[in-house]
């Protein structure tokens, strides 16, 4: 059931929610209504459909009928996240943006414990700890801790942002799009740092981060070799520096990951 604003509720920051939606219609459902629940009421929600085959249009439609409050962007073709999540930055109205992939979900109070973070502290970029959940939303005793900040040298050599939990200042990171480069959500955090911004931690689970069963073994080398061509093509990094942060990346995967074979380095592909 969706949350009505009331006047109180208008005066508080807009928070733009960014959801790419790709072939999700096992799961989307469920992740709007982690956002609905929110008992942070002033928000809106992008869900940007990147041509689906199954009828996750057909759900985010009757969810909007009910609540203005999320919208659908639609593409006239399969364009991958990170043109999905750009064609809602251009459209996004609020002073912070948050991300939520479609298959994951956010606890009640994330929004309103990371909004009230980031004003405490007048804080650009944030981001919190996060747990792990398998397919049929079970949790899967993995958690993900944020550290209380990280800088660009700690962060290229751990990928322990989860794009689920960022929250951006818009008034202070600027106009922002997600490089068309794989991962293009840490192709952005590595941006956003080494511009000079920090990210600081909330050391709170907030969020529950879906594997699904696709994420296989041949899923985990095509994010180390993605990696480690950002690293290469985007970071610029000599081989040297380069073998030296994608063995820390590995190491820290590895042990973010442990005790799920089945686990991928970093969300597959759509």
């Amino acid at each position: 059931m969706a949350k009505k604003e009331n006047n109180q509720n208008i005066n508080l920051p807009l928070v733009s929610i960014i959801t790419p939606s790709y072939n999700c219609s096992s799961f989307i459902e469920e992740t709007i209504q982690s956002v609905q629940i929110q008992s942070y009421c002033h928000w809106e929600m992008l869900i940007v459909d990147d041509k689906s085959e199954d009828n996750s249009v057909d759900i985010i439609k009757q969810n909007i009928e009910k609540d203005q409050r999320i919208k659908l962007i639609s593409l006239t073709k399969n364009m991958g996240a990170a043109e999905a999540r750009n064609a809602a930055l251009k459209e996004a109205k609020g002073d912070y943006i948050a991300f939520l992939d479609s298959d994951d979900l956010w606890l009640p109070t994330k929004l309103e414990e990371q909004v009230a973070f980031m004003q405490r502290g007048n804080l650009a970029f944030t981001f919190t700890s996060y747990c792990l959940i398998d397919e049929q939303g079970r949790d899967m005793n993995i958690e993900v801790q944020a550290p209380d900040k990280i800088s660009y040298k700690d962060l290229i050599g751990n990928t322990v942002i989860g794009c689920l939990t960022v929250m951006l200042d818009r008034h202070q990171v600027g106009k922002i799009q997600m490089p068309n480069i794989q991962p293009e959500d840490t192709a952005l955090w590595l941006q956003l740092l080494r511009g000079g911004h920090q990210a600081y931690g909330l050391q709170k689970v907030l969020s529950r981060y879906r594997i699904v069963s696709n994420s296989t073994s041949r899923n985990k080398l095509k994010a180390a070799f993605r990696y480690w061509r950002l690293l290469r093509n985007q970071e610029k990094l000599n081989i040297v520096k380069a073998n030296f942060y994608f063995s820390k990346y590995a190491f820290n995967a590895y042990n973010k990951n442990r005790g799920n074979s089945s686990t991928s380095l970093l969300k597959g592909d759509e």
